[in-house]
C-alpha cells in the first residue's frame, strides 16, 4: 500500500522479484533510469464507472499506482510524471466544479490521489482550464509536485524566454542516483511541459484576455538551451500532444513527433490522443518507430487514458567527461486489464488502498451527485421506435451536438457555414434482446442516464461535407432497411445484420426513405447499386439540397474517422477534434438548458408505397409510446421472437 507522503527518489533494493536489464548489466559509472508516465487520467482515480453507476477494471489511477510500485522495485532509479488532463473528464471533476467549488485551502481530490502516488512532476492539458483559471489555481495550489507549462503565457516577452507563464515552465530536479557499482551521483533531470496551442479556441471563454498560448516547437527551441545552461543533464518534454506529422507546422496541436526532432530534448512523454504508444496505433506514421517506441529515434511512451496503462521509458545512462549521455533506452506500457476472447475483462492489479482514501469522501459525494438529477426532460427519452421514426433519444444527442460544434467553430474559418448533427440510435433492441432500450421517463435526468443515451465514450467531432455527401451519408444509412415490395402485406423491414450504430439520422436536414428502391451500400458501406435513390425530398431551409454546397455535420470520433465506412467521414474531412467527450458535451447541455426538449421533430419518414406494409419487432415496454410517434401509424401485429413485441406499419 502507498504511503500518503511522497515516495523517495531511490527505491530499497530489499524484496527486488527481478531487475530490468539495464538495472542488472549496469556497471561502473552507468546508470539506469526508469521514467514512468500517466496521462489523461481525467479525473479517474476509482475503478469506477459514474455514468454506469458500477465498478470497473479498466480505468483508474488507484490501480496504475501498483504499477507504479513495482516498477519501483524493478528499478533502481525512477521518477514519476503525469502528462496532463487530469482535472476534467468525468462526473467527479464535474461535481468539483459545479457543485462542491474550490475555496483557498481546498484539496482537489485528484491532485490528493496523485500525492499519494507521489509525482515528480506534471504539465497542464487542454482540459485543465475548461473550469476556468480560478479552478485551476486553487486546484493546482494542493499539488506536492511542480505543474509545468512551457508555452501558456500570462505576459508576453520579446522572446518565449522572457515570458512571464501560468505556471513553471520546466523544472530541474536535483537527484542522487546509483550506478552498476552501488556508487551514488548527482543527477539534474530536466522536465519541460506542453499543452496544445489550440485551448485558446477550446476554452476562449476563460482565457481570452488572461493568456496566450505559444507555438510547442518554438517555445522548446527557445527553453531547451537555456535549461542546458542551467545544469540539465537530461531533458524529458512532458508534451500533452498528440503523434502527428513529422513536420512541424505552426501552432499545429499533435505535435510531439517535431518536438522529439529538437536538439536537447532525450525523452518524449506522449498524450491528448488517448491512445497507446509503443503499439500498432501508430505504425506507418513517419518519423514514427511503432515496435521500438522512438519518435526521430527518441524514445516516447502514450500511456492510454483514465488510468488504463503506466507508460514507461528506460534510459541507461553513461557518465564521460563529466556529463551523462543516453546509450541505451527502451519503451512499454502496461496496462491494469486485457479482454479476454469474451469480450470479459480481467483485472490484472488491485487498487491501491492508500490512494482510494486520499479521493473517498468526494468519490461518496460524487455518486450522490450522478443520482440526483441535474436537469429536466419535458418528454420522455426512448429508442423503442428509433429505427422507424424520427427519435427523442437520438434527437437530444444530436441537439446537444450541434449547440457544442457551433460553440467550438465561432469565431474559426468555418464560423457561418450550416451545422447539421449525425447520431444513431445505439439501444436499440436487436442482440441486446427486448428490453435492450433507452426509457428515461418525462421529469427529472441525472447523469447517470447520460450512458442510457450514449453508450460509448467518443469524443466529439466536425466534419466538413458537400450536399451530394449528406445524400450519400443518408443512404448509408438507409441499409438499415430491406427492399419492400408494392402492394404486399407484412415485410419484414428491418436487416438484421446491420448494426444499430450505423443508423445516422442527420438533423438539421428533412427527407424520406423510399423503400421501394434498393439499398445504395451494403451493411459495410460497400457501394452495390450505384443507381439506388433511397434518399429523397431531400431538402435543406425548405429548399432542395444543393450537392455543392458546404455543411458541417457534428459528428464522433469513430463516425469522422471512417468508422462504418460513411461517405464524407474518412478521416480527411475533420475540421474539428474535440477535447471532450460526447457525454460530456450531453451532460453540459441538459445543465445549461436546464429543462430539455427532446421532442422528435420529425424531420425523416418513410416514403408511402401503395398497399405496402411491413412488420417492425421493438421491446414490450415500447406499448406505451406507440400512439405518439412522428410520421409513422403503428399497428400492433401480435408477438415476436425472444419476447420482443411485434407492430405492423401501413406505408
Amino acid at each position: 500500500m502507498l504511503s500518503l507522503s511522497r515516495r523517495g527518489f531511490l527505491g530499497s533494493t530489499a524484496g527486488y522479484i527481478a531487475l530490468h536489464p539495464f538495472s542488472a548489466s549496469a556497471q561502473a559509472g552507468q546508470v539506469h533510469l526508469r521514467l514512468m508516465e500517466t496521462t489523461d487520467l481525467h479525473v479517474h482515480v476509482y475503478p469506477y464507472d459514474y455514468y454506469a453507476d458500477k465498478p470497473i477494471d479498466t480505468v483508474g489511477l488507484a490501480r496504475t499506482a501498483a504499477h507504479v510500485e513495482e516498477i519501483r522495485r524493478e528499478a533502481t532509479n525512477s521518477i514519476l510524471v503525469d502528462n496532463g488532463d487530469f482535472l476534467q473528464g468525468n462526473p467527479m471533476g464535474d461535481y468539483m466544479a459545479y457543485e462542491r467549488g474550490m475555496k483557498e485551502g481546498d484539496m482537489h481530490p485528484v491532485i490528493a490521489a496523485m500525492n499519494a502516488v507521489g509525482f515528480d512532476a506534471s504539465t497542464l492539458g487542454n482540459h485543465e482550464f475548461n473550469y476556468g483559471l480560478d479552478f485551476l489555481v486553487k486546484s493546482l495550489a494542493g499539488a506536492a509536485f511542480p505543474v509545468l507549462s512551457a508555452n501558456v503565457v500570462k505576459e508576453e516577452g520579446a522572446t518565449a524566454i522572457k515570458d512571464t507563464t501560468l505556471v513553471k515552465p520546466y523544472v530541474i530536479l536535483d537527484r542522487d542516483v546509483t550506478d552498476g557499482a552501488g556508487e551514488t551521483h548527482p543527477l539534474r533531470i530536466g522536465l519541460i511541459g506542453f499543452v496544445p496551442p489550440q485551448i485558446m479556441r477550446w476554452d476562449r471563454q476563460h482565457l481570452e484576455g488572461n493568456v496566450i498560448a505559444r507555438d510547442i516547437v518554438e517555445t522548446a527551441k527557445a527553453y531547451v538551451p537555456q535549461m542546458k545552461e542551467e545544469g540539465a543533464d537530461i531533458i524529458i518534454a512532458l508534451s500533452h500532444s498528440g503523434i502527428g506529422g513529422a513536420e512541424h507546422e505552426e501552432m499545429m496541436e499533435n505535435a510531439s513527433v517535431p518536438l522529439a526532432a529538437v536538439e536537447g530534448i532525450d525523452a518524449i512523454m506522449t498524450g491528448h490522443h488517448h491512445r497507446n504508444f509503443p503499439g500498432p496505433d501508430y505504425a506507418g506514421v513517419p518519423g514514427v518507430d511503432a515496435e521500438k517506441g522512438t519518435l526521430h529515434g527518441k524514445p516516447a511512451v502514450m500511456a492510454g487514458f483514465w488510468g488504463s496503462h503506466l507508460g514507461v521509458i528506460d534510459l541507461m545512462l553513461t557518465r564521460e567527461a563529466g556529463e551523462w549521455r543516453v546509450v541505451g533506452n527502451g519503451s512499454e506500457i502496461r496496462p491494469i486489464s486485457q479482454r479476454e476472447e469474451d469480450r470479459s475483462v480481467t483485472a490484472l492489479v488491485e487498487s491501491e488502498e492508500g490512494v482510494l482514501e486520499a479521493a473517498r469522501e468526494e468519490h461518496e459525494a460524487t455518486l450522490a451527485y450522478v443520482r440526483r438529477a441535474v436537469g429536466k426532460t419535458s418528454a420522455p427519452l426512448h429508442s423503442y421506435f428509433a429505427l422507424v421514426a424520427d427519435d427523442p433519444s437520438v434527437q437530444i444527442v444530436s441537439q446537444a451536438q450541434k449547440w457544442y460544434i457551433e460553440q467550438m467553430l465561432a469565431g474559426s474559418e468555418y464560423e457561418g457555414l450550416p451545422i447539421l448533427s449525425a447520431a444513431a440510435p445505439f439501444k436499440a433492441g436487436g442482440r441486446g434482446g427486448p428490453d435492450y432500450y433507452t426509457d428515461v421517463p418525462a421529469g427529472d435526468v441525472a447523469i447517470k442516464n447520460v450512458a442510457d443515451l450514449y453508450l460509448y465514450p467518443n469524443t466529439a467531432r466536425a466534419v466538413k461535407v458537400t450536399g451530394a455527401q449528406v445524400k450519400d451519408w443518408l443512404e448509408r444509412s438507409a441499409g438499415m432497411f430491406n427492399q419492400v415490395k408494392p402492394g404486399a402485406a407484412d415485410q419484414v423491414l428491418l436487416n438484421p445484420e446491420f448494426p444499430s450504430y450505423n443508423f445516422d439520422v442527420i438533423d438539421g436536414v428533412e427527407y424520406q426513405i423510399d423503400l421501394s428502391q434498393p439499398a445504395k451500400f451494403d451493411r459495410d458501406g460497400n457501394v452495390v447499386e450505384p443507381n439506388a435513390n433511397r434518399i429523397v425530398n431531400l431538402t435543406y431551409e425548405g429548399a432542395p439540397i444543393d450537392p455543392a454546397q458546404e455543411f458541417v455535420i457534428a459528428t464522433n470520433n469513430y463516425r469522422a474517422g471512417g468508422g462504418g465506412n460513411f461517405p464524407g467521414a474518412d478521416g480527411q474531412t475533420i475540421i474539428f477534434e474535440a477535447p471532450d467527450t460526447n457525454r460530456d458535451v450531453i451532460v453540459r447541455y441538459i445543465v445549461e438548458q436546464g429543462t430539455i426538449n427532446p421532442s422528435a421533430d420529425g424531420n425523416w419518414r418513410f416514403a408511402p408505397i401503395e398497399g405496402a406494409t411491413v412488420l417492425f419487432d421493438t421491446g414490450p415496454a415500447a406499448e406505451t409510446y406507440a400512439g405518439s410517434v412522428p410520421g409513422v401509424t403503428l399497428e400492433p401485429a401480435g408477438d415476436g421472437p425472444d419476447g420482443f413485441a411485434r407492430y405492423r406499419i401501413q406505408l
